[in-house]
């Protein structure tokens, strides 16, 4: 199977999964890397998305996910908190987890377009199948809103995980990115 089929299911997989409501498209470029995620709300406050993220950091690693969040956008922040099952697919095992996490941003006062924050989720061993005995996501981003609908932005992401069979942990992405993200 060539190397980018699984990007190429995934990403098909997530467009059909997106419904018609108020939802966001997010894609970001690394050096070593390419992620996508598309998220839509359930309910007031509640959304689901879906992603994959693929890297060629050190070996092939393919990672998708499902999540369910408590979500809450205004002027002054963009935050998130809730479940997201990630499925590995890498050359140091596979596997799959139900982690907890989520995302923080705040908009500058002084530069209402302008927001930081960062993201991060944590599977633990307690919670995992396959290989997979546990993982660690994280990333910071500066984002700038060029209209109502789109941002664009700047962040750095490193994921790590633990596989059955490794002697220590393996970093599957650690790479500086570009991003946009469109909410329709």
């Amino acid at each position: 199977m060539p190397r980018w089929t699984p990007l190429l299911v995934g990403v098909t997989a997530l467009w059909a999964a997106s419904t018609a409501q108020a939802g966001s498209f997010d894609l970001n470029l690394g050096n070593n890397a390419i992620e996508l995620n598309l998220a839509a709300p359930i309910a007031e406050g509640i959304a689901i998305g879906a992603g994959v993220l693929h890297s060629e950091y050190r070996e092939d690693a393919t990672m998708l996910h499902g999540q369910i969040m408590g979500v809450e956008r205004n002027r002054r922040m963009d935050i998130g908190v809730g479940a997201r099952w990630t499925q590995f697919n890498t050359d140091y095992g596979n596997g799959g987890g139900l982690g907890l996490g989520g995302y923080g941003y705040v908009y500058l006062p002084n530069a209402p377009a302008v927001s930081v924050g960062g993201y991060g989720f944590f599977t633990p061993s307690v919670a995992t199948s396959g290989k997979l005995d546990d993982s660690f996501l994280a990333g910071a981003r500066m984002r700038y809103d060029f209209t109502p609908t789109v941002d664009g932005y700047v962040g750095y992401r490193r994921m790590t995980a633990d596989f059955d069979d490794q002697r220590s942990s393996r970093t599957l992405d650690n790479s500086v990115h570009v991003g946009v993200n469109l909410r329709f």
